[in-house]
């Protein structure tokens, strides 16, 4: 199968970018947004093989999905798109999990979409903007093979690497908005350098501890979805999971949706529920007054 026609769910900054990165290496895209808009950034044109739209049956006939909505959204939408669905490849491009459930999109997935067995989790150092201008940036690409055949055909990215591990990927997309948030809020509160590399390695091991308790892979973490997104997530003011951390530590109010405080509440539910101890990361949290 050539993968002609990609279907995007989603066009917010993040699933405008794919859209607009897919177009520019020659596929024809169909992006759909609830509200008709999608994101717009400075200087980028949207190529004219682009295609916005509104109307779930608009994507039907597409060679394979992309799944870019919130995640606090992903149940209600993935629900719009059950009676079009023909059983596509789907990509999940939605990193978190569900703040009330704390299951993992690929869970949800499965629940509501049970006849889906085609599908993968696209994960990795993705600033929006910056793939929309078409910049460097490379992505793991975790799926079953014909997902992954899917993928290796419509992404124009720099570097896609690729592995079965769809847990481990999901976890490194949860693990690195909470020790994003973490190292923001260590590099006000901590007394030094040495006392911050230490906690945010005895964080990292935790969530790696949890991540192999529930089956992934260790290779995962050192990956681009691992160590790529954590590095890109934790050393950067750009990142709204890194500033709400900075903000938390001095006392100033959040701006904006912050991942990292919902994934707490996640990692530690699902640390509790396996039995594995995280007692650096949990105290953290009470002293973050999450």
């Amino acid at each position: 199968m050539e993968f002609q026609t990609v279907g995007i769910i989603g066009a917010g900054a993040w699933g405008t970018a794919l859209a607009i990165n897919i177009a520019r290496g020659g596929k024809r895209v169909i992006l759909w947004s609830y509200d008709g808009k999608h994101k717009c950034f400075d200087g980028v044109d949207v190529p004219e093989n682009l295609t916005l739209v509104a109307d779930p049956h608009d994507i039907e006939n597409t060679d394979v999905w992309l799944d870019v909505v919130p995640a606090s959204y992903f149940r209600e939408t993935i629900k719009k798109f059950v009676g079009v669905y023909k059983n596509q490849p789907i990509i999940i491009c939605t990193k978190g999990a569900d703040s009330r459930t704390h299951e993992f999109m690929s869970e949800i997935l499965k629940e509501e979409l049970p006849n889906c067995v085609d599908f993968g989790v696209l994960s990795g150092p993705q600033f929006a903007a910056e793939v929309a201008r078409g910049f460097p940036t490379g992505s793991t690409l975790a799926g079953t093979e014909h997902t992954l055949m899917a993928g290796r055909a419509i992404l124009n990215l720099s570097q896609l690497d690729e592995t079965d591990d769809i847990i481990g990927a999901q976890i490194c997309g949860v693990g690195k908005n909470v020790i994003a948030l973490v190292a923001g809020f260590l590099s006000v509160k901590t007394f030094g350098e040495n006392e911050r590399a230490m906690v945010f390695t005895q964080c990292c091991n935790e969530i790696i501890n949890v991540g192999l308790t529930m089956g992934a892979k260790l290779r995962t973490f050192t990956g681009l979805c691992g160590l790529g997104d954590l590095f890109l997530s934790a050393t950067s003011t750009t990142s709204r999971n890194f500033s709400g951390g900075v903000a938390i530590a001095k006392g100033e109010k959040l701006v904006g949706t912050v991942e990292g405080v919902f994934a707490f509440d996640t990692v530690l539910t699902r640390a509790e529920n396996l039995g594995v101890k995280i007692p650096v990361l949990a105290g953290i949290k009470e002293d973050m007054g999450l």
